[in-house]
């Protein structure tokens, strides 16, 4: 058996949740980073379990034939992009395959075949009232690259004393020094270059996590992709930051920049932002578009960070929900109303549910600006909004729409939904482990998986979205 610092080979036969290769050498279970499906590589035992470890990639002996050169010089160091070496058309299939192997092992949707597999003659398992399931082929992006509209750079100090920006590597808060990461906006660069040097100049300092001292700790950049605008927001360690209006004025350089604001936060916090905004220069906003809908992005406001995707993520959806202009629809976790605005276009109603006030605040400014006066919104947790709503004002559910956290639903939330009873339940997931746990959960109280769609939107990355469309079975 391999101990600690022993160098061993292995073939890479899958990916873990987290990015690293799989391999196995004598039944005994291997994760190695840095590696793509096929590769056989040699490694190093670096911690052992009962039944797997944890080895560091010491060379690549044979590459995968889907291995390709990172475009990212510190993607390694970073690790951010886990799948940067592995070809974009092999991670939609990993992807794919991802979405399959959770809701076949997890939600028990025994019926579900890959794309391809139902028209190849492939043999599924059907139960009762159940046909073959074809999953719809994954839709993936054009150009993986430059597809991410926000960024948040924690800000420090390099060994030799310099002002650096870029990310936290994997588990610590070790700054890798990186202002221009190729899937962020090529702005990012020249903005992070004129806040370093003005900081410089009036001898500004970064925060330092050890002593909590410091101002600047993070900067964050927002880009509509639709109307070209920017925002900027710097995340401080104070009350004020001396000289804005010198930042104010160089980064008003920068094409597209029309906000700039300072986010308080003086918290011993791994929280990025705080609660207090101090607009320095523009409406303290941008507005950006997916589809015909238009949305007002703050600072401190959830947006889809790959709108172009985002908008394929929606027509799915809409596409799923089936709705010809008198469904009565239920957005559950509704954000700043993103989806709800969408399908608002074709419901009769839409009502939107959201447990934080200021995002309610935004879905309703956002169907203002639209002229969209169909759609609702209610502060609180679903589970608690549903139940009153329709109980006391009668107000049913032909859809439910839910877009969770990727820690899934409340399971208060699921049996309201159950208990409402809606024809269809089109079902949005960042992470197809809890999407498949809460499959299997309404699969056992009367719903059916009809139809099951994954769409990129983290290019390079092991995150992938998913939309399932769910009917209730007919007694």
């Amino acid at each position: 058996m391999l101990e600690k610092n022993e160098q061993f080979f292995v073939e890479i036969k899958d990916i873990s949740e987290d990015g690293a290769g799989i391999g196995k050498t004598d039944g005994f279970t291997w994760f190695v980073k840095d590696t793509v499906i096929g590769d056989v590589v040699e490694a190093k035992v670096m911690k052992k379990k009962k039944n797997y470890g944890f080895a560091r990639l010491v060379r690549v002996i044979t590459p995968s034939p889907d291995r390709v050169e990172q475009k990212c010089p510190v993607a390694r160091a970073c690790g951010g992009c886990q799948l940067q070496s592995m070809e974009y058309k092999a991670q939609l299939r990993f992807k794919e395959r991802k979405i399959y192997g959770h809701l076949t092992r997890i939600g028990g949707v025994e019926n579900l075949v890959l794309p391809g597999e139902a028209r190849s003659g492939k043999e599924g398992v059907a139960g009762e009232g159940e046909s073959i399931l074809e999953m719809e082929p994954i839709l993936g992006m054009e150009n993986p690259w430059r597809y991410r509209n926000k960024a948040q750079f924690p800000c420090g100090r390099n060994k030799d004393g310099k002002i650096v920006f870029g990310f936290y590597a994997g588990r610590t808060h070790a700054i890798i020094e990186q202002k221009d990461c190729v899937l962020g906006i090529e702005e990012n660069g020249k903005i992070l270059e004129i806040i370093g040097e003005f900081m410089e100049k009036f001898g500004i300092e970064p925060y330092d996590e050890q002593g909590h001292s410091g101002l600047v700790r993070h900067v964050l950049i927002r880009k509509g992709f639709k109307t070209g605008k920017i925002m900027v927001c710097l995340v401080i360690n104070g009350d004020k930051l001396t000289h804005g209006e010198e930042l104010v004025r160089r980064l008003k350089k920068v094409e597209g920049v029309v906000s700039v604001s300072c986010n308080i936060n003086r918290e011993r916090t791994n929280v990025i932002l705080g609660e207090k905004m101090i607009n320095l220069f523009g409406p303290g906003y941008i507005t950006d578009r997916i589809g015909e809908v238009s949305y007002r992005i703050s600072p401190q406001s959830f947006y889809q960070v790959n709108p172009l995707q985002t908008e394929k993520l929606y027509q799915t959806a809409l596409e799923y929900a089936g709705l010809t202009g008198e469904e009565t629809v239920w957005d559950l976790y509704c954000g700043i109303g993103t989806i709800s605005l969408f399908l608002a276009q074709k419901a009769k109603k839409v009502y939107g549910v959201e447990i934080i006030p200021a995002a309610v605040a935004d879905a309703q400014e956002n169907a203002r600006i639209n002229g969209i006066v169909n759609a609702e919104f209610y502060t609180g947790r679903a589970e608690v909004v549903l139940p009153e709503q329709y109980e006391k004002n009668g107000i049913s559910a032909d859809v439910i729409v839910v877009d969770p956290p990727r820690k899934g639903c409340d399971k208060a939330c699921l049996d309201t939904i159950v208990e409402m009873a809606p024809e269809k339940v089109v079902y949005i997931s960042c992470d197809s482990a809890t999407l498949a746990r809460d499959v299997k959960y309404l699969r056992e109280r009367g719903y059916q998986v009809k139809r099951v769609r994954g769409v990129d939107q983290f290019g390079h990355c092991v995150h992938v979205e998913c939309v399932v469309l769910m009917s209730r079975v007919k007694e």
